[in-house]
């Protein structure tokens, strides 16, 4: 029985998250107590406790009783059948951080697996969705045939976003390619692209539009071609987004800027593409947001990569990630990079 810490260093969700699928993939069993200790609301949410319940019915795990709020957790996987599941958070619970449990383990199996999934698809301290299909998805797709498709936007607090993912695997956990993750260089930049989307009340506002425009004018500095398309969607309750990406030779790089009450549009597109500038001017080729996120194909793959710094989320993840796996991550601070 594996035992991970829930309050080790940031001390979130994510720990939870990752344990679970590297626990799916591998079948093997974890406890982990002071569940979000660094958080002012400590223990499981709702989007947990629906990974663990998706888990339970992807690969027949066994738990201890939970519930919203236990800061212990033992969970006992047993063996991944390949099926399509149907998931409803029940609120704006971020679909992707979801996916943070379900995708991995889905991803090395047999057969082809469908998830459809309702919930929250751009909100806060989270990975929003045009950076999940267009940031997160093209780096691990030669792992797999993944295919996206947005029915519904979902905002706080409402939520009620509709994704669906159709993922063919190509690979089985017992025997993996020896494909290494290897980003270390830029490379040209080609064009930078984005995605500025609200909801349809905001029309008249023109919300899209004005994110978008200020966006744009802060990154025509890097002469390149600059396409930010705008979108209005039907939604449960108000709310706004963008989603910029910087497309390279080698890599793609992201930010987004998430719209709220009495927040000027303006200011949201700038939050964007200012984050966007930080990440191609720091010359890493993984941005902030990823990092983290790919350290568990790195640990099945190998690799090396630049990031632009190494945070906590990071740490937590490489934490968690060598309980598992029989890895051992090496960390460059001077150089930032890491490497397995």
């Amino acid at each position: 029985m594996i035992k991970i810490d829930g309050s080790y260093l940031e001390g979130g969700g994510q720990i939870v998250r990752t344990a679970l699928a590297l626990s799916a993939l591998t079948g093997k069993s974890f406890e982990v107590d002071n569940i979000r200790k660094g958080r002012c609301d400590s223990g499981l949410k709702s989007q947990h406790l629906h990974c663990i319940k998706a888990l339970e019915e992807l690969c027949n795990a066994k738990t201890n009783d939970i519930k919203i709020g236990s800061e212990y957790l033992r969970f006992i996987p047993g063996k991944i059948t390949a099926k399509n599941l149907n998931i409803d958070i029940g609120t704006a619970g971020s679909i992707t951080l979801l996916l943070q449990s379900l995708l991995l383990p889905c991803l090395f199996q047999k057969k082809k697996i469908k998830l459809s999934i309702i919930g929250g698809t751009d909100g806060k301290w989270q990975m929003p969705f045009d950076y999940f299909n267009e940031v997160f998805i093209p780096r691990i797709n030669e792992y797999a045939d993944i295919d996206v498709k947005l029915f519904k936007r979902g905002y706080y607090p409402k939520g009620g976003g509709k994704i669906e993912i159709n993922i063919n695997p190509k690979y089985k956990f017992d025997d993996l390619p020896n494909k290494p993750i290897m980003l270390l260089e830029q490379g040209e930049l080609l064009q930078i692209k984005g995605t500025s989307h609200a909801s349809k009340d905001l029309e008249k506002a023109s919300v899209s539009e004005r994110q978008a425009k200020i966006a744009e004018s802060l990154l025509k500095g890097y002469n390149v071609p600059i396409n930010i398309r705008t979108e209005y969607h039907d939604t449960l309750n108000p709310g706004s987004g963008i989603v910029l990406w910087a497309k390279f030779e080698n890599t793609i790089l992201g930010s987004d800027g998430l719209g709220e009450i009495r927040k000027k549009a303006e200011l949201v597109g700038e939050e964007a593409a200012k984050g966007l500038i930080k990440e191609i001017d720091s010359k890493a080729s993984v941005d902030s947001h990823l990092e983290d996120n790919i350290l568990p194909f790195m640990a099945l793959f190998g690799g090396k990569i630049r990031v632009p710094e190494l945070t906590n989320h990071t740490k937590t993840n490489i934490y968690v990630t060598e309980n598992f796996l029989d890895v051992k991550f090496k960390v460059d601070e001077k150089e930032k990079i890491i490497s397995v």
